[in-house]
């Protein structure tokens, strides 16, 4: 199954999967599903955000980051009250779980390609092939090394 959209199902989070998909699976599958993550790397997942709030559907608003630099943008994630810019959430949000038991089960690097689909072809039984999507132009921005050794701190 795939889910695409909304963005709040295609990047659920475990308490969107135990409110929404558990159950369903529970119903129709009469089973308990095993659950996969992948995360990526802080500064890997603040560029993507950085680089995404870039695009022009966003100038003029508050969560744009079209004219700031990168060091402003993760400097300002790691404040107590965040500005719209830098309010992209957590990823440990993501993978905290629930009084119920729901949890991720297998946890991987995102940028450890081979690890996750290792993991996927041993399960299907099968070679998968993956297309690499939605990927913003030019490389990954760069932090100072001051920014980057406060965010290191931050997100250990």
């Amino acid at each position: 199954m795939i889910t695409s959209d909304p963005p709040e199902l295609k990047h659920a989070p475990v308490y969107r999967y135990n409110r929404f998909f558990r159950p369903m699976f529970e119903k129709a599958c009469k089973a308990e599903m095993e659950t996969f993550a992948m995360m990526r790397e802080p500064i890997s997942w603040l560029g993507s955000w950085y680089k995404y709030r870039q695009r022009p559907f966003l100038d003029g608003k508050q969560s744009s980051t079209a004219n700031i630099s990168f060091d402003y943008f993760v400097l300002a994630y790691m404040k107590g009250d965040k500005p719209p810019f830098a309010n992209v959430g957590s990823q440990a949000k993501f993978l905290e779980p629930r009084p119920n038991g729901t949890k991720v089960d297998h946890l991987f690097k995102y940028e450890d390609t081979a690890s996750w689909v290792g993991f996927l072809e041993n399960r299907f039984q099968r070679s998968l092939a993956f297309e690499r999507l939605n990927v913003s132009a030019g490389g990954p921005p760069k932090l100072s090394p001051k920014v980057e050794e406060r965010l290191r701190q931050k997100l250990p």
